[in-house]
């Protein structure tokens, strides 16, 4: 599938992905790797190699080579401890046991510290990194709808990867643009998953919302469980595309016969929050699709008719009032249950 990021072909159709994925990050019988304290600086040694047999490179090296760029260019200090360099987002992730071992093109860098210098070395000269991103002060996406948005900025090579969370259906497969979108690490017990499951064994619904759904995973989550009609929203532009990117990653599971995305990523990308809702994409079969980009403050039983569950994932949900009044209103004007992942 084609990347609205870079262009090329990084966005694989799930079933592909998760066929690829066992041995993935396993070390071969040559491989060997050193295991370095996080809290400490690298030893001053140079970083192991890829392993000529299989081309992997064991995490803690990856890292040394990604620290040792950012000191020659001035981003650390010598004496700042290796996890000073930055977040490992793994390609795709997903709950494991062990420290990988990765293979080219496995890694996206997550960074306060790195600057654009270090970025454009890291990706010519560390070939497992695919992506450098400058983390921001906030978390990429709308926390209000009348604040600005917050985002990371990419610096080099593309952000894009995927993240596998487990159903009682099956996997489903999550992309994502990292700079716009916030970090979700797959656990093997994912407690919005968990809840959504026991909604949807209590209530039975045939048609489910998720009225904030970020990159699509409580959708998508439904969707295999084997809802009829599912329809996400998000009033922002990158959670909006990449849902509708997502139902299409995972069409195969489904019970859907076509998706049809019907704005691109540029499109929604001059228009980065919405208020009026706008379709993205459908997906029609047996199972039914929809994905709006829109406030859903502004949704009621006119565009969806039917609702019989709604999921509110917001942020904030601390404060209890806020959620109280949006709940309220969404109630009087969409109707159905809602629950709080």
């Amino acid at each position: 599938m084609h990347c609205p990021v870079c262009g090329h072909d990084c966005i694989t159709d799930a079933r592909k992905l998760l066929k690829n994925l066992p041995g993935r990050f396993a070390p071969c019988p040559d491989c060997m790797g050193l295991v370095y304290d996080k809290r400490l600086p690298p030893p001053d040694i140079s970083p192991g190699e890829p392993c000529p047999s299989c081309g992997k490179r064991f995490i803690d090296e990856v890292f040394a080579d990604i620290y040792r760029v950012m000191v020659e260019e001035g981003d650390l200090a010598e004496t700042e401890p290796l996890a000073g360099a930055g977040t490992p987002l793994i390609h795709p992730g997903f709950a494991m046991r062990t420290a990988p071992y990765l293979p080219a093109g496995s890694l996206i860098l997550l960074s306060r510290a790195v600057g654009e210098r270090s970025a454009a070395r890291i990706i010519a000269e560390v070939p497992e990194v695919r992506g450098v991103v400058r983390a921001g002060a906030g978390t990429p996406g709308i926390a209000d709808l009348d604040a600005e948005p917050a985002t990371h900025t990419l610096l080099a090579g593309c952000d894009v990867r995927a993240d596998i969370f487990p159903t009682r259906a099956g996997p489903v497969v999550v992309y994502k643009q990292q700079s716009t979108l916030h970090v979700e690490f797959p656990r093997d017990h994912n407690e919005k998953i968990l809840t959504l499951e026991r909604e949807i064994g209590r209530r039975r619904p045939r048609t489910f919302v998720d009225a904030c759904s970020g990159a699509g995973t409580l959708g998508l989550v439904a969707a295999r469980a084997g809802i009829p009609h599912v329809i996400e929203n998000d009033a922002w532009y990158a959670a909006a595309f990449w849902t509708a990117c997502n139902i299409q990653v995972n069409r195969e599971f489904l019970d859907i016969e076509e998706v049809t995305i019907r704005r691109s990523y540029s499109d929604l990308a001059d228009h980065p929050v919405a208020r009026d809702p706008v379709l993205v994409a459908t997906a029609a079969g047996a199972q039914e699709v929809e994905v709006y980009q829109g406030d859903l403050r502004v949704f009621d039983a006119t565009i969806l008719p039917g609702v019989d569950l709604t999921a509110l994932d917001l942020f904030g949900k601390e404060d209890a009032g806020k959620i109280d009044q949006i709940s309220a209103a969404w109630r009087a004007r969409v109707g159905g249950d809602i629950f709080i992942p």
